[in-house]
């Protein structure tokens, strides 16, 4: 058994389990070394599994089951736009601990069927090691906790999930995640954590056991959070080597500084977010900038307690070619679903402005209502989807306005293991895309069923 006494029974506070997350490395499942902690969950005997003095396994795992329905998918001027398919993933995990020393492993199946013309390196993998690292920690403070004073020593293939996943998250709303190759060094400092990494991103490929790390792509800098103020510093540095803009080529180096502040008072909670980029592509200066903002509102007294929440979005983009200044922001690596369930554009050269009311119907039954508005911020730019590739250039349109949209979801957590969820979205085009190409309304029906312990 672990050598010390888990802090809920050192402390007398009742113990609550981790929330499970994309991440699943970052669940501390010790405390269930004191059977006091323990409810009697079958799934308890899965998350602790003492091997003997200060070592102990933590295992679990995903099966995700999800169908898309597309009408009409980019405008219709898609190579399927009627396309409907399955996306099946089953991503097991083994979390063994011995004293200060930890090794995570995380296979990963993932199919698809249906995707037509072809399933893409986000639609399957079949058979392959999503995650698969070691790590060692020195000092007292847990990893990423930020009590204490600490530092985790960590190399190997990992998921990376960094704020709200802006500039660098999991993509783990599509069948197959994103994980990078690398190391990271997880300090605690008395109320600070920070995340140092150099990584560099893994391109799955379309058999098994190919995925591989990039060779033209590479990731470093330095992320800070401070919890009890509710704000987070970083610095990103990114590479590649094969980048393309508005139909040009060439060598990217990029560098990206920001800052997000969080937190709640009463009822009301936000999440704003501000970054600036600079350096250099194919010869070009780069100078580019987003602002991010999210407020909202709870009314926990009000019938199945909404919660409404607003979120707009600035994001630059190029405003002159020629010029020798690249004004296009580059999301780097971003939350795969990055406005929703359906999002044909992406975090880049856009305005949006999203409200959103989210409420509780009860016997774990939640549903939202969203709507969303997107413009292009510099008129001499095109339009992105969330990986940065271009779907429609600017052309001769001097028009500003993308389209809007309107999306409705509803989910079950039916057991603490099992959600089913769905959602329907329309997106419906505006002036720029009517004057550019096809401009028929997006229709998507998304079926999840997702059992995870």
């Amino acid at each position: 058994m672990l050598a010390a006494a888990p802090a809920a029974a050192r402390s007398g506070e009742p113990w609550e389990p981790p929330t499970l997350t994309t991440t699943r490395y970052d669940e501390d499942w010790s405390n269930l070394a004191d059977p006091a902690a323990r409810t009697g969950r079958w799934t308890e005997d899965l998350k602790y599994i003492p091997l003997g003095d200060d070592a102990y396994l933590s295992t679990g795992a995903e099966l995700r089951l999800r169908n898309e329905a597309y009408r009409d998918n980019q405008w219709g001027g898609g190579p399927a736009p009627n396309d409907g398919y399955l996306w099946m993933r089953f991503v097991p995990h083994a979390d063994l601990h011995v004293g200060r020393v930890r090794a995570f492993v995380q296979p990963i199946a993932a199919y698809a069927v249906g995707v037509r013309p072809a399933a893409s390196p986000i639609d399957q993998t079949r058979v392959d090691l999503l995650q698969g690292f070691v790590d060692v920690r020195l000092g007292e403070a847990k990893t990423g906790d930020a009590a204490g004073t600490g530092i985790t020593l960590r190399a190997g293939r990992q998921m990376l999930s960094l704020g709200t996943e802006r500039l660098v998250g999991t993509r783990y709303g599509p069948n197959v995640p994103l994980a990078f190759d690398g190391a990271r060094a997880l300090v605690s400092l008395d109320g600070v954590k920070l995340s140092l990494l150099a990584v560099r991103p893994v391109q799955p490929g379309p058999g098994t056991f190919d995925d591989r790390r990039s060779r033209s792509k590479s990731l470093w800098g330095a992320y800070a959070t401070i919890p009890g103020i509710g704000l987070d510093l970083y610095y990103l540095g990114y590479r590649n080597n094969a980048a393309k803009f508005g139909g040009r080529s060439g060598r990217e180096l990029r560098h990206s500084i920001g800052a997000r502040s969080f937190g709640t008072a009463g009822d009301w909670h936000w999440n704003v977010e501000g970054a600036a980029q600079f350096g250099h592509f194919a010869g070009d200066r780069i100078s580019a900038w987003t602002l991010g903002t999210e407020v909202g509102r709870r009314f926990p007294q009000a019938p199945f307690a909404p919660d409404a929440v607003l979120r707009v979005n600035v994001i630059s983009g190029d405003r002159r070619r020629g010029d020798g200044r690249l004004n296009t922001f580059n999301a780097l690596f971003p939350k795969g679903k990055y406005f929703g369930e359906l999002s044909p554009v992406g975090p880049t050269n856009i305005i949006s402005v999203n409200p959103r009311v989210g409420a509780s119907v009860g016997g774990g039954v939640t549903a939202s209502l969203a709507g969303m508005a997107y413009w292009r911020y510099a008129r001499a730019d095109g339009v992105y989807d969330v990986p940065g590739n271009l779907v429609r250039a600017a052309g001769a349109s001097r028009a500003r306005f993308i389209g809007r949209e309107v999306e409705a979801t509803l989910a079950w957590q039916a057991t603490p293991e099992l959600e089913l969820s769905t959602s329907l979205s329309a997106f419906m085009p505006g002036t720029f895309i009517r004057q550019t190409g096809p401009a028929k309304t997006i229709g998507l029906l998304g079926l999840e069923a997702n059992f995870r312990f």
